[in-house]
């Protein structure tokens, strides 16, 4: 087991890798709690963020959990779950190749082994498909048509192309982009699998947790009401130091940017609210929170639990109300079901009044 297949689970060395240990998946899952743990962090991760979170530091560990996650998101067999699982692992791989093929080819040549562009695309048997040119690439149309078909965007529409001799041009950036197409059609294949009895139980406390955090995500409703009086105490402090233009960090943006579009703010104010934010970037912020509401991605991500603020140190000032809730937007809404319609109307025309 390399390093490379742990980065990049999805490829058939990988697998292969996995067969020839001689890897018993059950017992994994029975023996192996490191590895179980890492599973449910990656399926953790593509539902609250997108991503299937931070590696493990054992290159067993991280490679393996990536099957056990498939046999977790298998068991507790939701659409929405494979959906967002192979999303996430083609987000996390496309941000990893991306980031190892602009490297130096001075710094990649000193690694023991890396992933080359010919690889990938030996893997997803393209490289017949695509081959270089002066101005970038160029792929075949059905190829093409393959990988490009659940883009969005007018440009990724083949009438919007400029088709010559049966071949599209392709930027190297537009390029990586089907291969990430292609690592989410190859993760979503087979799922869910055929999961035996005796392995789902040694699993059930940590489907429990996947089952929970799917209710969450149906938790949210249609809320058109932003009262930051309501808010959360988690929310209402992020929002303060946003307004006294303090340091946020990545985790912390999402957190307030995302709660912020799940209750119905505009990208227009969010960005406004952001400007007095050191490091401060219009086109840059409007991008993330266009990204996090859905508008310039397949995926509209929700605020992350209690349990995730809890663990990157953002749940703070916490209330009687929070200790019967788990999602900062049931804390919300149980806030704007306990208030009277007329002060909530009250409140918007104050708003309106200073707008």
């Amino acid at each position: 087991m390399q390093p490379l297949h742990a980065r990049y689970p999805f490829l058939s060395a990988a697998r292969e890798a996995v067969q020839t240990a001689g890897v018993d998946l059950a017992a994994v899952v029975a023996d192996e709690p490191a590895v179980v743990e890492r599973a449910l962090g990656r399926v953790e991760g593509a539902l609250q963020e997108g991503t299937v979170g931070e590696p493990h530091r054992r290159t067993r560990v991280e490679l393996l959990s990536y099957p056990v996650a498939r046999v977790l998101v298998s068991v507790v067999d939701e659409h929405v779950l494979v959906h967002k699982y192979a999303r996430a692992e083609a987000a996390t791989a496309h941000e990893r190749f991306s980031e190892e093929l602009a490297a130096d080819t001075d710094l990649r040549s000193t690694r023991a082994a890396t992933l080359r562009l010919a690889d990938l695309l030996a893997e997803f048997d393209l490289d017949g498909a695509v081959r270089e040119t002066p101005e970038g690439y160029r792929v075949g149309v059905g190829a093409y048509l393959q990988h490009a078909a659940d883009q969005w965007g007018e440009e990724w529409r083949l009438v919007n192309r400029e088709l010559q001799d049966g071949e599209v041009p392709l930027t190297e950036a537009e390029l990586l982009v089907l291969l990430r197409q292609a690592v989410r059609h190859r993760v979503e294949e087979g799922l869910p699998l055929d999961v035996p009895d005796s392995v789902a139980t040694h699993l059930e406390g940590h489907t429990d947790r996947v089952e929970e955090l799917l209710a969450e995500l149906e938790l949210t409703r249609d809320i058109d009401t932003v009262v930051p009086d309501l808010f959360p105490p988690c929310m209402q402090h992020l929002l303060d130091r946003i307004q006294k233009g303090e340091h946020l960090e990545h985790h912390s943006r999402f957190a307030i940017a995302s709660f912020l579009t799940s209750i119905g703010m505009s990208t227009d104010d969010i960005v406004e609210m952001f400007q007095v934010n050191p490091g401060f970037g219009e086109e840059v912020t409007r991008y993330q929170v266009n990204h996090i509401r859905g508008a310039t991605s397949p995926t509209e991500y929700s605020p992350p639990s209690c349990a995730t603020m809890q663990s990157y140190g953002d749940c703070v000032n916490m209330d009687d109300l929070c200790e019967e809730i788990s999602h900062p937007m049931g804390y919300y809404e149980a806030k704007l079901d306990d208030t009277e319609e007329e002060e909530l109307v009250d409140w918007r025309e104050r708003q309106e009044s200073k707008s």
